[in-house]
């Protein structure tokens, strides 16, 4: 057995007009953006780029490399790729993912950090590293040491006469037994772009999940202080902003996998795997029509969630304004009819110490009034879900 290549990588969407943001950030640490220009340079700096590249080939990308070994591909549509010659595992692993974590993803950040938030931080997902181990000849024996000795269980292995894939949960060992090094990369990049979409839309799912039962538990409380209801619209308007922006994206999504899935179909050194890679992009495509469908439910679902709580934080306000009102005709009431009784009055100190009284009552009586509105439980009538429909 002959040790190779370790690969790991990530995706975030990203076009051929961000490849070339990259490109002049990574040849001259420049921007056309309004950003710090020392910052740019000690990101750009920390990098230690050794030499760097623009290539050709189905996607644009660019080649970096950088010290310690390590080599670096971005390709225009977001795919992050990073290798280094395998000397000890775990080792090599940590030096792969520090430098991502630690220099690139930084930098690519920060030269991305005006304008909207990308899907992957206004989800909050975390990207768990897929972990791509090339070995040569290797005998079944050292690669289940291998996958024991990352914790790992076989989910599946692929066979084929040029090279064989087995499957951890995000270690995958790749035995090359007469495969050209770069039809193995190209099968790599496609299961590290699989992997990341696929747990993208995941991580949609879950937080359609997520808002549906938050919102869901405030209802099954079936009624809520007027007090409230300003809190929970603020709360509903804050989800609708992020998921209008998130929606934005998923939308886009279907482009990659149409683009990539062409590319598989047509290159004849992935013909070898086209069966799996296929098969992934059609249950992507399907899955992401599933989400869209779902995220169109959970817009509607806020809309309808927060026109409850405009309609009782309304009553509510409504409630303050009638007592405000009655306080206001009581004490122009009062003064009218001691006109009535008297004469002119004179300004005297009696008089503004019993327009002061006047005033202090009314204050009190309005916050009495307006606590006791704050306070009033209002009943969350909302349109149960008919069931059992004969």
């Amino acid at each position: 057995m002959r040790s190779e290549k370790i690969f790991i990588g990530g995706w975030y969407q990203r076009t051929m007009l961000h490849l070339s943001e990259i490109y002049d950030f990574l040849k001259d640490a420049s921007s056309p953006l309004n950003l710090n220009a020392k910052k740019l340079k000690d990101l750009r700096k920390r990098l230690d780029i050794e030499s760097m590249e623009m290539k050709m080939g189905d996607f644009e990308y660019i080649e970096i490399i950088a010290s310690g070994g390590i080599k670096v591909k971005i390709f225009e549509d977001g795919l992050i790729v990073l290798n280094t010659d395998y000397n000890n595992a775990k080792e090599d692993i940590f030096k792969l993912t520090t430098f991502y974590e630690k220099k690139l993803s930084p930098a690519i950040s920060y030269l991305f950090s005006l304008g909207a938030p990308v899907p992957k931080e206004l989800a909050n997902i975390k990207t768990v590293y897929p972990y791509f181990i090339v070995l040569k000849d290797a005998e079944t024996e050292a690669i289940n040491i291998l996958l024991k000795e990352f914790n790992q269980g076989k989910y599946f292995e692929i066979k084929k006469n040029e090279f064989e894939i087995y499957r951890g949960d995000k270690l995958y060992i790749i035995n090359n037994v007469s495969e050209k090094s770069e039809t193995i990369e190209k099968i790599i990049n496609e299961q590290i772009f699989v992997r990341e979409f696929k747990g993208q839309l995941h991580r949609y799912l879950n937080l359609h999940r997520i808002i549906w039962e938050k919102i869901a538990d405030i209802k099954e409380r079936g009624e809520i202080q007027g007090k409230e209801a300003g809190i929970f619209k603020s709360q509903i308007e804050s989800y609708k902003k992020t998921i209008n922006l998130i929606e934005a994206r998923i939308n886009q999504m279907g482009s990659y996998i149409g683009t990539r899935g062409a590319i598989v179909k047509n290159d004849p050194e992935l013909q070898k795997i086209i069966d799996v890679l296929k098969f992934k992009y059609d249950t992507l495509g399907d899955t992401l029509s599933y989400i869209k469908e779902i995220w169109s439910m959970t817009k509607n679902y806020l809309d309808s969630s927060q026109q409850i709580f405009n309609n009782i934080q309304a009553e509510s306000t409504s409630g303050s304004i009638n007592s405000l009102t009655i306080i206001t005709s009581a004490g122009v009431a009062a003064s009218l009819i001691k006109l009535l009784d008297q004469k002119m009055p004179e300004i005297k100190l009696d008089g503004v110490i019993y327009f002061l009284i006047l005033a202090f009552v009314g204050y009190c009586v309005n916050k009495i009034m307006k606590t006791v509105t704050a306070r009033k439980k209002y009943k969350i009538n909302d349109i149960e879900i008919a069931k059992n429909i004969k």
